[in-house]
């Protein structure tokens, strides 16, 4: 697979955010979104091509992942926390 370019990797980010932004529950949406911010943070500097690819082919499989648990979330409606009553 040829590198990924600049704007494929924030593509990418802004799609996890945006899919993580989509889970029902409080707890799962904050981890979702901190585990995306910080695992783009900690791979910042990497310009191994091969490792690159690795690390964007595994961003995918999040990617899928997390959407498949949005949907499945979303079938299931669960009590709203106190810190989501007062978000709103």
């Amino acid at each position: 697979m040829a590198s990924c370019s600049r704007a494929q990797v924030i593509s990418l980010y802004r799609m996890l955010m945006k899919e993580s932004k989509e889970f029902p529950s409080y707890n799962y949406r904050t981890y979702a979104l901190r585990r995306v911010k910080d695992g783009f943070r900690e791979n910042l500097q990497v310009d191994n091509p091969k490792t690159l690819d690795m690390l964007i082919n595994q961003a995918r499989e999040n990617l899928a992942t997390i959407k498949r648990q949005v949907s499945i979330g979303q079938l299931y409606n669960a009590q709203k926390t106190i810190v989501e009553e007062r978000e709103l």
